[in-house]
């Protein structure tokens, strides 16, 4: 009698069991179902590890073309692009930071000056860009897609712009490295929190 009960114990459970695992099966494909009309697609050298923080300044494109090296030039000119675009926009809150909170005579002229050799400094500094990720596919109309992401010291930009500015005649007077390099690393801080939705 007792074994009786206990093999429909132990069916009643077995069926429980069984049936708990099928209804987490068909949950786990409700969850991986794709939605209706949409498709998810893996975007290359993209994502957290390829933003610009307080370190780096960093920029991802894409280049399409029926030529590989054409597509390649492509995405590089567009990161190039970016990258540029990117830090241009850091250096110039960085001066007009650093202009303002100094007491200068000629504001707008010392601003200009600034301004002028930094735009220099950029341009030689872009030279120096590493890639950090590559990789090409092939699409479906027989196209070459490069996804690129490339990066730049953020230190090393600094102490460029550093040394071109305390050898100016016109500038070394006025300029104070330390509340500079504070300005600068201020605007780091707020690109890196930019990017990172903060």
């Amino acid at each position: 009698m007792k074994t009786r009960k206990l093999q429909s114990l132990f069916l009643g459970l077995g069926i429980l069991a069984a049936t708990g695992l099928s209804s987490c099966g068909s949950a786990e494909k409700a969850v991986t179902t794709k939605a209706q009309g949409e498709e998810l697609i893996e975007v290359y050298c993209t994502g957290s590890d390829y933003q610009s923080d307080k370190n780096y300044f960093r920029a991802s494109a894409i280049g399409e073309s029926l030529d590989q090296m054409v597509s390649k030039k492509k995405a590089g000119t567009n990161a190039r692009a970016e990258l540029a675009t990117l830090i241009q926009s850091t250096v110039k809150g960085t001066i007009d930071n650093y202009v303002n909170s100094t007491e200068l005579n000629n504001v707008e002229q010392v601003e200009e000056r600034f301004e002028g050799l930094t735009r220099e400094v950029i341009n030689q500094q872009l030279n120096n860009i590493k890639v950090i990720c590559e990789k090409q596919t092939r699409t479906g109309e027989n196209k070459y897609k490069t996804y690129i992401a490339l990066e730049m010291s953020a230190k090393d930009l600094e102490e460029a712009i550093n040394q071109k500015l305390s050898q100016d005649d016109k500038l070394k007077v006025d300029y104070d490295y330390e509340k500079y390099k504070a300005t600068f690393d201020a605007e780091m801080q707020k690109l890196e929190n930019e990017q990172r939705g903060f």
